[in-house]
């Protein structure tokens, strides 16, 4: 009897150990300390998108100033960012939990920071096989300081793809619609319903993601994919900016600048666009871009500012807070990020610390639901610029993980009706 209850519980722990282990792999924000997360690849895109083989860059800045010891980890995931079943030495030439080795020491500035940079490949490892990965960043007592997703892909598929106006006559004026196909002549599928796996994101936030689309028909080896409804995405509007890079001149967005401990940038004062006319002003789609004036190696000579931001309150019940969020946040948001409301001036105020560059950014809210709505503030017009990626994937029968075997890229600015 007593072997049983134990059999039991053992089978119990096991199933619950399966269920955490598929769980999707959700990125953890570093502590304040670690600011300036840069992760590319060679094309210079928010964050890795790059062909096996191909080099890609991780870079961010320790306020400790202490040359601390920072190792990093890779796991790569499935289709559903859950981790795969693939042993390290199945996707990796190498090993990790590696000390990141270059690391400098800011010059010349006010804010004291060490700046590290990665680069994969490297002497220590490569990347096997495509797909979805995770890097982890631990510190010297292993403890888990942030993690960030990149994908490596294989060019086995293209994909055509269109941005087009949603057909629903409520949501034409507000939403862009992907319509795309794509060709498998290079893939021996036997069934593409089950064999590929598709994800689309818009301007590189993963909080965008739509998934699990299926072809609606195929012309051959083309699979063609035209829904309406349910690949629309919100149109938002293009991000607010400023730029920081001098940092004793004020520039177009920014109303003033002091200098006490560290220098301060206030910027004019927002309001929501969302009952406003459209006006098309070029943005980098959320991203930033670390630079100064006052040297010739942002990485380690641009400085870290207080930049103020304010906003007249919205005119909307349902609002319960209000955030900042760009790509400098990773587009989530925190108490840091949060606007505080302030009686005396009637507006929502914020400072956050950013080091020198050029900076888009907008407002996002929450409702009193605790639901997140990116775009209540900013508005969605059908016309705005927006980046688009359609991921494909690939599972062969008998296989045990998901290949990125194609990307698409469309873009909003050639919107068809």
């Amino acid at each position: 009897m007593i072997k049983k209850y134990v059999l039991i519980n053992f089978i119990l722990l096991l199933s619950v150990f399966q269920i955490v282990n598929a769980q999707e792999l959700i990125e953890k924000e570093p502590p304040q300390y670690l600011r300036t997360i840069i992760f590319k690849g060679a094309s210079d895109d928010q964050f890795p998108i790059v062909r096996l083989g191909e080099p890609f860059f991780l870079s961010f800045d320790d306020l400790k100033a202490d040359e601390s010891d920072y190792y990093y980890r890779i796991i790569h995931c499935n289709y559903d960012w859950s981790p795969s079943k693939l042993l390290k030495s199945e996707y990796l030439n190498g090993n990790d939990n590696q000390r990141i080795r270059n690391y400098n020491n800011s010059y010349n500035t006010l804010v004291q920071y060490s700046n590290y940079q990665l680069t994969i490949p490297n002497a220590d490892l490569s990347l096997k096989v495509s797909g979805n990965y995770m890097i982890e960043i631990y510190d010297s007592y292993d403890d888990l300081m942030f993690s960030r997703r990149f994908i490596v892909f294989e060019n086995l598929s293209k994909v055509s793809a269109q941005v087009k106006r949603n057909r629903d006559f409520e949501s034409m004026n507000t939403k862009q619609n992907i319509e795309f196909s794509i060709f498998t002549e290079n893939l021996n599928t036997a069934n593409p319903k089950k064999e590929i796996q598709i994800a689309l994101m818009q301007n590189y936030d993963w909080n965008s993601t739509i998934r699990y689309l299926y072809p609606q028909y195929n012309k051959g080896n083309e699979l063609v994919f035209r829904y309406s409804n349910e690949a629309s995405f919100n149109a938002g509007n293009e991000y607010l900016n400023f730029d920081t890079k001098d940092i004793r001149a004020a520039q177009g967005t920014i109303a003033k600048i002091e200098l006490a401990d560290i220098y301060e940038h206030w910027l004019y004062g927002n309001r929501s666009r969302a009952q406003l006319p459209y006006t098309y002003f070029p943005d980098i789609n959320g991203d930033f871009r670390i630079n100064t004036t006052q040297g010739t190696n942002p990485s380690i000579e641009a400085d870290y500012t207080w930049v103020h931001f304010s906003l007249e309150p919205p005119i909307n019940n349902e609002i319960k807070q209000i955030y900042l969020s760009g790509k400098f946040n990773n587009y989530n948001w925190s108490d840091e990020t949060k606007m505080n409301f302030n009686k005396d001036i009637n507006r929502y105020q914020a400072s956050l610390l950013l080091k020198q560059g050029f900076y888009n950014y907008k407002y996002i809210a929450v409702d009193k639901k605790n639901q997140r709505i990116d775009n209540l503030i900013s508005g969605n017009f059908h016309v705005t610029e927006n980046q688009y990626h359609i991921l494909v994937y690939y599972r062969r029968f008998g296989s045990i993980y998901d290949r990125l075997v194609g990307i698409g890229i469309a873009n909003s600015q050639q919107i068809e009706n």
